[in-house]
C-alpha cells in the first residue's frame, strides 16, 4: 500500500541578503549566516554572482563536500592535485572526501540507493569523472569565466559536513555536465515544471551522483503556476531556496518571494513537501539531508568535531604537512592572471 502524501509546512524564513565575498564577488549566504547557521548536514548555502575581476583565489577545505552548480555562465577550476576544468551552465561539480574502499558493499546506503557491489562503485566513479587526488587537503582556486555576450557566471555552492570518520581520507570529485544531469517531468514531459536531479531521486528519476552520507538537491523550474509533491526521506533536514517568482509550501496560503530560505518540519509521519508555485516561471532549489549527530566546529574553510582537531588543522597547514605539503608552494595559474 503506498504511504499518503503528508506535506511538510515551513517553520523557519530567512532572507539571503546580498554582501561582499572572495575577491569581489557578491553572494546571498542562505545558510551559515548569523540566522541560520549549521543546519546540520549543511554548513552553507550560497547563491552567487562573480562579475568582471571577482573570483575565489586559492584556498584550502578539509572536513567538507562542497557542491558547485551553476545557473548562468561558466566557472574555471584548479587544484593542487592537477585537477582543472570548467563548470557549464547547468553543470555540477560535486567535492568531496572519498575513498572507494570505504563503503560496505553488502549494507544500503545512508542516501537509501540499493547495495552496490566493489566492481560496480569502481566502474560509476570512473563513468561519472570521480578524480581521486591523493591528498588529504585540497587547495583549489575557482574563478569566473566572462566573455562578450555571456552572462556574469550566477550558481549555487553548498557545503555539506561529512561523518566524523571521512573527515581525512582523500578528496575526490563527481563532476557531470549540463546534459549528465537527470530532468524528472512530474506532469510529463508537456507539462509546466521539470526537476533537475543534481543528487536524489524524484518522481521515478534518479541523479548517478553518490554522496557520502544523504543528501539530495533538486532545481525546481515552473513555467506555469502548478502544483507538485516531492517525496523527501522522514526525518532529514529540508528547505527551499527560492531564486525568483514565489512559492507556496504545503497548505499554507502563504506566498514566500525569492531570496527567502524557507526551512521545513520534519516530523516522522510527513512523506514529502507540497510545493505551488505562486507565480510563473518560479525557480527554487530544494535540499534534503541525513542529520548527523555530531559537533561542528569552523574555523573558515576547516571542518572538525572538536577545538583540538581544528588547532592540528591549523598547525598542520602551518607546517606543510597532513595533506598541506603544496600549500605554500602551488599557486593556481587562473587565480594568479
Amino acid at each position: 500500500m503506498a504511504l499518503a502524501s503528508i506535506s511538510r509546512s515551513v517553520v523557519q524564513k530567512v532572507l539571503a541578503v546580498e554582501t561582499p565575498e572572495g575577491a569581489g564577488a557578491l553572494v546571498r549566504r542562505s545558510i551559515g549566516g548569523m540566522k541560520l547557521r549549521n543546519l546540520t548536514p549543511f554548513l552553507m548555502l550560497d547563491h552567487f554572482h562573480v562579475s568582471q575581476g571577482a573570483g575565489f583565489p586559492d584556498h584550502p577545505h578539509r572536513g567538507q563536500a562542497t557542491v558547485t552548480y551553476m545557473l548562468e555562465g561558466s566557472s574555471q577550476h584548479e587544484d593542487s592535485a592537477g585537477h582543472k576544468g570548467t563548470i557549464e551552465t547547468g553543470g555540477v561539480q560535486w567535492m568531496c572526501a572519498v575513498s572507494v574502499p570505504i563503503l560496505d558493499s553488502s549494507a544500503t546506503t545512508d542516501s537509501g540507493h540499493a547495495p552496490i557491489d566493489r566492481d560496480e562503485e569502481v566502474s560509476m566513479y570512473h563513468e561519472f569523472n570521480l578524480y581521486d587526488t591523493h591528498d588529504i587537503v585540497v587547495i583549489h582556486a575557482e574563478m569566473p569565466v566572462h566573455a562578450p555576450g555571456e552572462p556574469d557566471p550566477r550558481g549555487m555552492q553548498l557545503w555539506v559536513d561529512l561523518p566524523h570518520e571521512y573527515k581525512m581520507v582523500e578528496p575526490s570529485y563527481q563532476e557531470l555536465a549540463p546534459n549528465e544531469v537527470a530532468i524528472a517531468y512530474p506532469e510529463g514531459p508537456d507539462g509546466q515544471v521539470k526537476i533537475k536531479i543534481i543528487s536524489g531521486k524524484s518522481h521515478g528519476v534518479e541523479s548517478p551522483v553518490r554522496p557520502l552520507g544523504g543528501c539530495w538537491f533538486f532545481h525546481v523550474i515552473f513555467d506555469k503556476k502548478t502544483t507538485i509533491f516531492q517525496d523527501l526521506p522522514a526525518g532529514w533536514t529540508a528547505f527551499a531556496y527560492i531564486l525568483k517568482g514565489s512559492l507556496i509550501v504545503g497548505d499554507q496560503p502563504i506566498a514566500h518571494e525569492a531570496f527567502h530560505t524557507l526551512v521545513l518540519s520534519a516530523d516522522s509521519k510527513e512523506t514529502g513537501v507540497k510545493l505551488t508555485a505562486g507565480e510563473e516561471h518560479t525557480e527554487l532549489v530544494l535540499i534534503a539531508g541525513e542529520p548527523l549527530d555530531q559537533p561542528v566546529v569552523q574555523y573558515g574553510p576547516f571542518v572538525m568535531t572538536n577545538r583540538q582537531e581544528i588547532q592540528q588543522t591549523l598547525l598542520d597547514y602551518q607546517m606543510g604537512k597532513n595533506g598541506f605539503e603544496k600549500a605554500h608552494t602551488w599557486k593556481s595559474i587562473i587565480g594568479n592572471r
